[in-house]
């Protein structure tokens, strides 16, 4: 593609008061009123003086920055060019907003996790977000990440696992069978801190979001009773939240555990005990499928025996499972080049699951473990957007700067499902921002009601329709 010689770009001027670059939110944020995120940001939240006026207006303004693309206090500039001031009520300025923010101390935090956690469950009853969560198999996934900062003036940041300087980021997500990853719960915490620090808060707060979403999406439907197909939720950890207090938080809540466990002694002696007969060989990297004995051909192979987790401790803590585990030849070369090997050599990883043999077998439970490196691509989602930084040297305003992210994830999560595109459903919000929010428009004002212009041609025309006519309520029948 080049420049047009017959009509070439003679001038720019940035002088027209009626055109939006943004026009996606809209519909985005009509969802989010229509679910109550500002009459829920007014009634739980208590931030004093004059800066903590308005709330909702206040968390909306954030939220709704965050899916247009602001990944700093300066960007939420983007709510106050061109139309935007005409179509939504009193944008806020950036300095009103950071000024908001660094009024937060924890406890305000803490409201805020509770508007994000009523705003998720009207989302999911607004649209399709968590589909499936009512009979299908429920995982939930926790992880935390190191969100890197630079300089010394950033209230709790610190080197953590990662060798970085940042705080550290704690989140739980839920996925179905038909639904991507939505966020659960989050919590900032210092960079230096353990990765299991708070976990077994983390996972009792997102197992009781889990019951809450579950028994909303069966009084949906009429007829269900509370047991219709629905099992247990699955809780997928790596190792470092493999602990007495982070599983037993999970069994207590009544969910199965699957967490990557080191290679103790313990553990090595147990995977020393499984017979060379009970390996099976899995679909695996560079895996060929042998149709004529209906196996796979490959490097890895699972097994699996039975494990009691922290035998060594009181009774009461001891939980018993199965340990399965998943070998793959070690590739890696040898200290000394010139001396062969006698017999294989493999590499071993090992988990723990309390998870039914029956509804999960050996080679389901290791590809169902496997799927936890789903909630990376969430991690990686947030930082390609509003975590790109943590804009604030408070440690609060962070916090609630991370809180108003995972809400603003969410929403546009939600919206995705109301396009009726399958792609774009489970598209990351990176790509939900290019093709759906960030859609230039010309207002046009007529009998006091606008009209929004698009682009003729735009390739999302009917996702964007489809977006749009629900959250109006264009696509309801008409009752005469």
């Amino acid at each position: 593609m080049q420049l047009s010689h017959t009509r070439p770009v003679a001038a720019a001027r940035f002088d027209d008061p009626n055109l939006m670059s943004t026009a996606g939110l809209v519909p985005v944020m009509a969802l989010a009123q229509a679910s109550g995120l500002l009459t829920l940001a007014d009634q739980q939240l208590s931030v004093p003086t004059d800066k903590g006026a308005n709330p909702g207006r206040k968390v909306a303004s954030l939220v709704g920055g965050m899916v247009a693309g602001a990944d700093s206090i300066a960007d939420l500039a983007i709510l106050r060019h061109g139309a935007m001031g005409t179509i939504f009520d009193r944008p806020y300025a950036p300095s009103t907003l950071g000024s908001f923010l660094r009024q937060f101390t924890f406890g305000h935090v803490r409201q805020l996790d509770a508007v994000a956690s009523r705003f998720l469950g009207n989302l999911a009853e607004k649209t399709v977000l968590v589909s499936g969560i009512d009979t299908g198999r429920v995982l939930v996934d926790i992880d935390d990440t190191i969100i890197e900062v630079h300089g010394h003036g950033k209230q709790g940041s610190g080197y953590g696992y990662s060798g970085v300087r940042g705080l550290n980021a704690l989140i739980a997500t839920v996925t179905t069978e038909t639904a991507a990853p939505v966020i659960l719960t989050q919590r900032l915490r210092r960079g230096a801190c353990g990765s299991p620090r708070g976990a077994a808060r983390m996972v009792a707060d997102a197992l009781a979001t889990v019951d809450r979403l579950r028994s909303q999406a069966r009084g949906a439907h009429v007829g269900c009773s509370s047991g219709d197909g629905a099992s247990k939720p699955l809780i997928r950890c790596d190792s470092a939240f493999y602990g007495h207090p982070t599983i037993g938080a999970a069994i207590r809540a009544g969910a199965d555990v699957s967490v990557t466990v080191r290679l103790t002694s313990t553990v090595k002696r147990a995977i020393a005990s499984i017979q060379d007969d009970a390996w099976t060989p899995i679909e695996y990297t560079d895996a060929v499928y042998d149709e004529g004995t209906d196996t796979w051909i490959s490097r890895a192979e699972v097994a699996e025996t039975p494990f009691t987790a922290f035998a060594s401790q009181k009774k009461a803590h001891q939980i018993p499972g199965r340990l399965v585990v998943r070998r793959i030849p070690d590739l890696r070369p040898p200290k000394d080049q010139g001396q062969g090997t006698l017999f294989d050599v493999w590499r071993f990883h090992a988990f723990f699951t309390t998870t039914d043999p029956d509804e999960l077998d050996t080679v389901d439970a290791d590809k169902t473990h496997r799927q936890h490196a789903v909630i990376e691509q969430v991690h990686a989602d947030l930082k390609n957007s509003a975590l790109a930084h943590l804009p604030s040297n408070s440690f609060s305003a962070n916090a609630a700067w991370l809180v108003a992210a995972v809400m603003a994830f969410n929403l546009t999560r939600a919206a995705a499902t109301l396009t009726g595109d399958p792609k774009l459903t489970k598209a990351t919000t990176g790509t939900l921002r290019r093709t759906l929010v960030s859609v230039p428009a010309r207002i046009a004002s007529s009998a006091r009601r606008l009209t929004l212009h698009l682009p003729t041609h735009w390739p999302w025309e009917t996702a964007w329709h489809n977006l749009f006519d629900s959250t109006f309520g264009r696509n309801q029948p008409i009752i005469t």
